[in-house]
């Protein structure tokens, strides 16, 4: 009987070929930040150009560099609270009315009705998000004429009404409570809750609420700006000067600046100080800002 001699193997063993992560060109590196850069260029440019034109007295404005500062600061910010009486504390107390309500209004409407669209099953659930939806996706300017001719026929048109009842209503609002809720809010922790005993408005203040408060503050925070900046619907609405929000005040002085070349100061130092509430609002809130927010609801 004989036997086969096997030659003996190899003991070195061999190396596997690693696929190593190929490092971005330095043109794919270099386009996306020079994208940013020019980005925010675009977006902080015109609130410099506000800062430094306010610190410019009237003869300044005109006759210095852009970017240079001016020695007008304290006389502007004298002059523009003295204007009128104390007209623009007028105006910024109906902005923060304005604002402040309706973005608070808002948000609770917009609560309730993402909470119901998230967590409810009814006839016709799916017809109301569509035309959500459809809200969402309308220019607010395409509304702005229906909305007077609806107050005019009720008789509020030129009311601090007529500038609070159409900001209750946001259907970008209500999208996003619903995506938060159907992502923030388990359903288990609500049957739990049903099982101990809570009725639905029991559920809805003491479980989904609490869960629901960063979604409520993003709500909040775009609500409120988008009335504090908002223009048409106020000029539109409103014929009274002393009832004028911010943007429309600041609007007819720069309409009157073409007589009186000393209102463009005054306008532009109102603006820059406009600014103020809006960041002071960012800082103070941005520990509720969700970026994932709608991210979470794309998973979901």
């Amino acid at each position: 009987m004989s036997t086969v001699a096997t030659a003996p193997r190899p003991t070195h063993t061999r190396r596997l070929a690693v696929d190593r992560p190929r490092r971005p060109g330095r043109r794919g590196s270099v386009l996306p930040t020079v994208a940013l850069v020019l980005g925010a260029l675009y977006c902080l440019v015109p609130v410099a150009w506000v800062l430094v034109a306010s610190t410019k007295s009237s003869s300044e404005l005109f006759s210095t560099f852009t970017f240079l500062p001016g020695t007008g600061l304290v006389e502007n910010l004298q002059d523009l609270f003295a204007y009128g009486g104390g007209q623009y504390l007028r105006w910024a107390l109906n902005s923060v009315l304005f604002a402040g309500v309706g973005a608070v209004a808002c948000t609770l409407v917009s609560t309730m009705a993402g909470y119901a669209l998230a967590k409810y099953d009814f006839p016709g659930r799916q017809v109301a998000f569509y035309a959500i939806l459809g809200g969402v996706l309308l220019p607010g300017i395409t509304l702005a004429i229906p909305q007077y001719l609806l107050m005019s026929k009720v008789g509020l048109a030129g009311t601090y009404w007529s500038v609070l009842l159409p900001s209750l209503i946001s259907p970008f609002g209500i999208f996003l409570a619903r995506v938060f809720a159907g992502s923030a809010v388990p359903t288990e922790t609500m049957e739990a809750a049903r099982i101990d005993g809570a009725g639905d408005a029991r559920v809805f203040t003491s479980v989904a609420l609490p869960m629901m408060v960063p979604g409520m503050v993003t709500v909040f925070l775009l609500q409120f700006v988008g009335i504090w900046n908002n223009f048409l619907l106020p000029f539109i609405m409103l014929s009274d000067e002393s009832k004028y929000p911010l943007t429309v005040g600041l609007y007819t002085l720069l309409s009157k600046g073409s007589g009186t070349p000393a209102l463009y100061s005054l306008a532009i130092i109102g603006a820059a100080v406009a600014i103020i509430p809006l960041v002071a609002m960012m800082l103070v809130l941005q520990r509720y800002w969700r970026l994932d927010l709608i991210s979470g609801g794309l998973k979901g």
